[in-house]
């Protein structure tokens, strides 16, 4: 059955006219305020006995309406002083800040869609909402999870949970707090992120799941936005999360997690020493092929190479003709003020280079064959994001989402991992080569190597 909201979008300005033209007076003045009838069918509680109801979503997809109009199914009675079937809940977010400024006063908050007659108000001093029938919602920090030890509650919305920092202890004490009434429920909206509690609590049989992508709610969301996350973003490990909504879990035996990627993501950029752009050629250069690889990275240098800083500044890979990743390569590195570039010549030979020649002869050029398999020659770069030692500006999605698919065993996925390949090329020559991880003299400069 379609919602209100889809059935008036698609009906003509005169069924719309009709409709609203039979409402009496009443009807029209509650209409703004009845979910069920504007609700997309994510933002609905499915039916059924469940403990647990995770609305899982990409960002701007409706999750935090979805959760507060719950709440307000809960607490509200046929009228305003008429008891709902909870009567004292739990609000719990990432920061008392989060729950009051997303959960209760934010746009989709609680008060923002109560009516006047049923709008609770908002004690400061005990961090409470307390409704006209005399039902109330205390909040709570996910960064103190004791604080929810002695309270008890016959309903819960938690809102993303998949990131906070103490998750599975806040949870945990939140399950031992939600011991009211005939059957306590609670509401999870969260974008997915691959933790242990979330997926724990999906596989829990009373848990129930509703999903939808950020897409789902276009109507609600600015064209222009839709259009640069889905450019930006669309097809990554990244875009799978964040606008799919989809519960992405690492690949067994990985070099690289996703914990480990999105710890090394940083937006303060440094000076640097050195930079480096490094060329992975697909076989053959015409549109059909793989994607060519070109990957940019600055390094900070010390008097002793462990303690050396990588940060990896673009991802400028691309599929096209030979033509067209030799100009994307060298425009990359003018564009960053580079020193030297780095290109694999297994598959082009000597044509890789004439052609990067082609467009500049004057940029410095290292030529570097393969003689170890891809995994092998990851592993010593995966090891120094371990330490640390390197990391990315925003933005590097596609790249990201290759990096979690290489395992020692090879590539976990469909085609060439040509984004790695040219990272692990980029790393090796600015931070793993002795022989390479020299800057080069300003009278070297210019010259092909």
């Amino acid at each position: 059955m379609k919602s209100g909201a889809v059935w008036l979008a698609s009906a003509t300005p005169e069924t719309i006219d009709a409709f609203l033209a039979g409402l009496s007076d009443e009807a029209l003045t509650a209409l703004p305020w009845l979910f069920e009838f504007w609700a997309l069918p994510h933002q609905l509680p499915p039916e059924g006995a469940w403990r647990t109801w995770v609305v899982m979503g990409g960002r701007g997809a409706g999750k935090t309406r979805a959760g507060a109009e719950w709440v307000r199914a809960q607490v509200e009675g046929a009228r305003p002083t008429d008891p709902g079937r909870a009567h004292r809940l739990a609000l719990v977010g990432e920061t008392q800040d989060q729950v009051r400024e997303v959960m209760i006063f934010g746009e989709s908050g609680i008060l923002a869609c109560s009516p006047p007659d049923r709008r609770p108000e908002w004690n400061a001093g005990r961090r409470t909402l307390i409704w006209p029938n005399g039902a109330t919602a205390q909040t709570f920090s996910a960064h103190d999870p004791d604080s929810l030890r002695g309270p008890q509650f016959d309903a819960a919305w938690v809102d993303e949970l998949a990131k906070w920092k103490r998750a599975e202890e806040t949870w945990d004490m939140l399950q031992f707090a939600l011991r009211l009434g005939q059957h306590p429920q609670q509401v999870v909206t969260t974008t997915p992120q691959n933790v242990a509690v979330l997926k724990a609590i999906m596989r829990n049989p009373s848990t129930v799941l509703t999903h939808a992508p950020t897409d789902a709610n276009r109507a609600y969301l600015a064209g222009s936005f839709l259009e640069e996350v889905q450019r930006r973003y669309g097809g990554s490990f990244l875009g799978a999360q964040e606008l799919e909504g989809r519960l992405v879990e690492d690949v067994e035996g990985a070099l690289w997690t996703m914990a480990m990627v999105d710890g090394a993501r940083t937006q303060t950029v440094p000076r640097f020493d050195r930079v480096v752009v490094a060329v992975d050629p697909p076989v053959s250069g015409h549109e059909s092929s793989d994607e060519c690889g070109i990957v940019v990275l600055g390094v900070t240098c010390t008097g002793n190479p462990r303690d050396w800083r990588g940060m990896v500044l673009e991802d400028a890979s691309l599929r096209g003709r030979a033509t067209e990743w030799a100009q994307a390569a060298v425009e990359a590195y003018h564009r960053h003020g580079a020193d030297r570039m780095v290109a694999e010549v297994n598959q082009g030979g000597d044509l890789v280079a004439e052609m990067l020649r082609q467009v500049d002869p004057l940029v410095p050029l290292k030529t570097v064959h393969a003689t170890r398999g891809k995994a092998v020659r990851a592993e010593p770069v995966a090891a120094l994001y371990e330490q640390g030692r390197i990391s990315h500006v925003p933005g590097l999605g596609r790249l990201e989402e290759q990096m979690c698919r290489m395992t020692r065993k090879g590539f976990d996925g469909k085609g060439s991992p040509d984004r790695v390949d040219a990272l692990v090329w980029a790393v090796t020559e600015a931070m793993l080569d002795p022989a390479r991880s020299q800057a080069p003299a300003p009278h070297v400069r210019g010259l092909w190597r």
